[in-house]
């Protein structure tokens, strides 16, 4: 299939310029907010508007200096001012789950709750939003697939090889956004110990993550790392993976004390 050449502005309202990446991270920030309202319990309604709006800043800010930290170091130390050029592209899940974490610290501080409190409610909405941003990713025609000769496979205009590529953005749309949103509402639907859904959540996102990469094409000016065979992906994943593990062993061991 040979995916049309998709206009980036999806209206242009004179000067304004609303772009189908904003629509997505807009659809994320809306699909988040849904799931969250749905299972709130214990927190209020401005609370969870406090968490939206400094969880979606933390998000950002943390997104865009992972980027720039994990996957152009080189760059940022030759062009520091490279960091604020927002416009030029460029953001990091991982820089921005960090962003997320310290929000939810400080937020946590003022609420005089527990820090994983606010996690373990927080972490089932989440795949919503990763998976409405990998859409956006799809039609931005970035972050590109490996070649494959399957029939479903996509010719990008953005590809100057013009090579039959796997659909891998929507891969980790669907398994991002609907297999671990599933998993983690049914995991949420019964009383679980502090810090087991976050757990559950770096574990899911973590493995997922990590098998869908094998179908992504790594970063050019980085190619493969470890062993010459992960991507810089994959190998900030699965720490994640190894994270939760860890928490989800001392969350139970802790129930039984």
């Amino acid at each position: 299939m040979i995916l049309p050449e998709i206009d980036p502005v999806a209206l242009q309202i004179g000067p304004l310029a609303i772009r189908w990446y904003s629509l997505t991270w807009m659809a994320a920030f809306i699909g988040i907010y849904s799931v969250a309202k749905y299972r709130l319990k214990i927190f209020s309604t401005e609370q969870l508007g406090d968490l939206m709006f400094y969880g979606l800043l933390g998000a950002m800010l943390g997104g865009r200096t992972g980027y720039c930290f994990f996957y152009g170091i080189d760059q940022l130390t030759e062009d520091p001012l490279w960091l604020f050029r927002v416009w030029e592209g460029g953001l990091s899940f991982h820089g921005g789950l960090l962003g997320v974490l310290i929000a939810v610290y400080f937020l946590s501080r003022s609420w005089g709750v527990r820090f994983f409190e606010v996690l373990d409610f927080i972490a089932p909405a989440v795949p919503i939003g990763l998976g409405a941003v990998r859409i956006g990713n799809f039609l931005n025609s970035e972050l590109l697939g490996r070649p494959t000769d399957q029939s479903w496979g996509v010719i990008f205009p953005s590809d100057p090889s013009g090579l039959l590529r796997h659909p891998s953005q929507l891969y980790q749309a669907f398994s991002e956004g609907i297999v671990l949103l599933i998993f983690l509402l049914w995991v949420a639907k019964k009383p679980k110990p502090s810090m087991a859904i976050s757990s559950y959540f770096l574990i899911g996102y973590g493995t997922l993550r990590t098998a869908t990469e094998f179908f992504r094409e790594p970063d050019a000016h980085l190619g493969f790392g470890a062993f010459e065979f992960l991507t810089r992906g994959q190998m900030l994943s699965i720490p994640m993976v190894l994270t939760g593990l860890l928490l989800l062993f001392f969350s139970y061991k802790l129930v039984k004390k």
